[in-house]
């Protein structure tokens, strides 16, 4: 049996409340929050966030042999993105790292790709930041979002969801596009799109129903995904007919997220799904793809740990337009009067992948001891070269004390400084991220979160901080 082993989303912590749009320049906006990205993160963090997630609720046995990143807004271009997630995620060496992005698309097509397939196990990730100009539609209908889907065979875990039958349906015409090196997309008139969208998803869906086997009353939950509001609701309303229901979207809470929202949708109906139901993915961009999946017995033992509706429903403090505007480049303000930093060291980062992306610190054997960073000498006992590598990504830890500091340079200041203890032992000053200085104090229990930490001439720096345990 072939399919989905594990599946999660990640949305993160900030939300746009869309009628501060309106308030701020008296047009715009709309109803509901968006999800936004922090300053700190980036695609390549949204989708190490998600990959997290997905491989700590499949179990200790998942080891994906490679991993596909898709996006169409990329840290890099020529260098592979993938091979962050790749360290961040400790995967093993001989596992291959890989993006596929450009086009939305490319989100629901790797998991197509991954689903047929042969390879024992393989983790899909896509995630997005959409940017989009003031006061436009696609800036209050859009959110930021990463996803993350293990695909495999029963050799590498409990399969949850089997993959029944797919089909595609591919015709060029302008909908979507968006020139290299420009920030907002650009739409064409969405009645234009509606006409090409609806005869492919017809076709497509007939296609799918045929090679999964199965008739439209057959599906217990239909998911139909796409940038264009309009054609996104005649074709559901087309395809929706006999089906048993229509999936609920994100839009009033996180917006559509662009690559990862075909993965982002899938895993919040796979949330909330029971054993032998049929869930249907109809993907809408350049084309539609078809996914028919039947649930397994085995996702009755499936607990997710952070399920998307959870996060979605979460009710953060809303961000500030102004501050939205400065995180997304639209706005620049004043930084604090310190020297921008320095570009990352290639060389020195190679000598610490280990630490400096999978968070992994070493515990001397004859003490106990844990090292954050590594240490070759032990602080108890003095011995030498004589530990073992200790993951601690996972490990959460309690604010021994801290400091806020509104001169150090921060694209959004100021900066909070923590000294961090362990569960189990280990102590290292770190960043917070996602909270305030008034939300946080001595004795709150934090965990710890990828993120950019700066970027110089073209190069970002990633690291680790620590976020509140919500």
């Amino acid at each position: 049996m072939r399919g989905i082993i594990s599946a999660a989303g990640y949305v993160p912590h900030h939300r746009l409340d869309r009628s501060e749009i309106a308030a701020f320049f008296g047009a715009g906006g709309g109803k509901g929050t968006r999800s936004v990205a922090s300053y700190d993160e980036d695609t390549t963090t949204l989708a190490v966030e998600a990959g997290r997630l997905a491989l700590r609720d499949a179990g200790a046995t998942a080891a994906p042999r490679s991993v596909w990143f898709a996006t169409s807004t990329p840290t890099y271009v020529d260098k592979t993105n993938a091979t962050i997630i790749h360290a961040a995620l400790r995967l093993d060496r001989d596992a291959g790292a890989f993006d596929l992005g450009g086009g939305v698309r490319s989100g629901i097509g790797v998991l197509r790709n991954a689903l047929l397939g042969g390879e024992a196990a393989t983790l899909v990730t896509a995630a997005d930041i959409r940017v989009a100009n003031p006061t436009s539609p696609d800036e209050a209908s859009s959110g930021d979002a990463g996803a993350a889907i293990l695909v495999g065979d029963d050799s590498a875990g409990p399969v949850i969801a089997e993959l029944l039958g797919a089909a595609s349906a591919t015709r060029e015409f302008l909908d979507t596009w968006r020139s290299p090196g420009e920030a907002e997309t650009h739409h064409w008139e969405e009645r234009f799109a509606q006409t090409q969208f609806e005869p492919l998803a017809a076709d497509a869906w007939t296609e799918a129903l045929k090679d999964a086997g199965v008739t439209a009353t057959d599906v217990t939950t239909l998911v139909v995904t796409g940038a264009h509001a309009r054609s996104v609701k005649s074709v559901t309303k087309s395809l929706g007919a006999g089906v048993g229901a229509v999936a609920p979207d994100l839009a009033t809470t996180v917006g559509h997220v662009g690559t990862a929202d075909a993965a982002l949708r899938l895993t919040a109906a796979l949330e909330a799904a029971g054993p032998d139901e049929v869930i249907a993915l109809v993907g809408l961009a350049d084309g539609v793809d078809v996914l028919i999946l039947r649930t397994t017995e085995a996702i009755a033992d499936w607990h997710p740990s952070r399920t998307v509706n959870d996060q979605a429903a979460e009710r953060p403090g809303n961000l500030a337009y102004a501050k939205f505007l400065s995180w997304r480049g639209t706005a620049t303000v004043q930084p604090p009067n310190r020297p921008l930093p320095a570009r990352m060291s290639a060389s020195a980062a190679g000598r610490s992948v280990d630490w400096k992306y999978g968070f992994v610190g070493s515990k001397d054997r004859a003490s106990g001891a844990i090292h954050l960073p590594p240490a070759r000498v032990s602080y108890d006992g003095g011995n030498v070269d004589d530990s073992d590598p200790i993951p601690m990504a996972d490990t959460q830890g309690t604010v021994a004390t801290l400091t806020v500091d509104r001169l150090a340079y921060s694209p959004s200041p100021p900066v909070i400084f923590a000294v961090v203890d362990f569960d189990g032992g280990g102590r290292l000053p770190v960043e917070l991220t996602d909270t305030t200085p008034d939300e946080i104090e001595i004795g709150a229990q934090v965990e710890m979160t990828f993120r950019r930490l700066n970027a110089a001439d073209g190069i970002a720096n990633y690291f680790w901080k620590a976020r509140p345990v919500r």
